[in-house]
């Protein structure tokens, strides 16, 4: 039964829940939407935890839900840099496992995407005049440490923490380009008459700040750069090659959109981009923490566990005439 503070905020009518639920989630819901339903949950959940009864706190929580969300920002040849900061989403969700005093071990799903324009950028790359777009996907087991001991038990925590954090990923991507309002996968067209993988390894690490919301929940700001083993996330990587090299009149349009402009064809082994250096992009994001019981599965006890599991001796003892009395 909910405490007297919260039934304001909760209507006695259950299907009230249920026509806010089917308005939350429509039939052709989007993922955009997903997320935000799924952060609002996990906004009211440190209101719930508040309402818990006090052996909810006493039992171990080890285990943390993260969700999130923010901005990702691309760097390759497409971007010289003129743009620290993007504004392309990011949404996370993943699982986050305490191990020791300072360390933790987290897996998680991040969705993104990833974009380049030369016509933004500075006047050394505008008149190549290419572009990119690509929906993009990473799955990563990162190891996470805190600089603050976080103490034995999860409400021992300090109300504010840094950490650092680092691991490895792997990454999916598809760079597309806008033609005569089209999006076009530029990948099978091997615009520089090579072919390359759509996925890759990548080396996650950064810095981030946790700050305390309550006995459950944490909020988090989180910078993370990614180091990855491709030039190709915006199809760009080599040299130019001459039109009459290409099968496909449309790849070797969209090799070189130098002419869309009013400008030359480049000539064949022509500098394109920039082989010595892989692409690379970083993860702006603010997730939520929230502390799950360990025994959420199935594991162990389902009674609340003690904070001290020494034995208690009896306080008192039978005398020889068959009295109490006290130790």
């Amino acid at each position: 039964m909910l405490r007297p503070r919260f039934r304001k905020y909760w209507p006695e009518k259950p299907s009230f829940q249920i026509r806010l639920l089917l308005r939350k989630f429509p039939h052709k819901t989007n993922v955009v939407r997903l997320f935000q339903s799924i952060l609002l949950l996990l906004v009211l959940l440190p209101l719930a935890g508040n309402s818990q009864s006090f052996y909810a706190v006493r039992r171990e929580r080890s285990l943390v839900l993260v969700a999130g969300t923010g901005s990702s920002t691309y760097l390759g040849e497409l971007n010289d840099k003129t743009i620290p900061v993007d504004s392309k989403p990011v949404f996370s969700v993943g699982v986050q496992k305490r191990l020791f005093n300072h360390f933790s071990l987290r897996g998680e799903a991040e969705w993104f995407v990833l974009s380049g324009d030369d016509a933004k950028g500075g006047k050394s790359i505008r008149t190549r005049n290419l572009s990119f777009r690509s929906y993009s996907w990473e799955a990563s087991v990162i190891g996470v440490f805190d600089f603050l001991p976080t103490g034995k038990r999860f409400y021992q925590r300090p109300m504010f923490n840094i950490y650092a954090f680092g691991g490895l990923g792997y990454m999916h991507f598809n760079p597309k380009t806008l033609y005569q309002g089209n999006w076009v996968d530029l990948q099978p067209l091997q615009t520089e008459l090579k072919a390359y993988s759509l996925y890759s390894l990548v080396i996650p690490m950064g810095l981030g700040a946790r700050l305390k919301m309550g006995p459950f929940a944490n909020i988090t700001f989180e910078a993370g750069w990614r180091k990855t083993f491709t030039d190709y996330i915006d199809d760009v990587s080599t040299v130019h090659h001459d039109a009459a090299m290409f099968s496909n009149p449309l790849a070797a349009t969209l090799s070189d959109r130098r002419p869309e402009i009013g400008l030359p064809v480049q000539p064949d082994g022509a500098k394109r981009g920039n082989p010595k250096s892989m692409d690379a992009y970083i993860l702006y994001t603010v997730k939520l923490e929230y502390y799950l019981p360990d025994n959420l599965f199935g594991g162990g006890s389902s009674g609340p566990r003690k904070l001290n599991n020494t034995r208690r001796k009896s306080f008192y003892r039978y005398n020889k005439s068959g009295g109490l009395r006290r130790r």
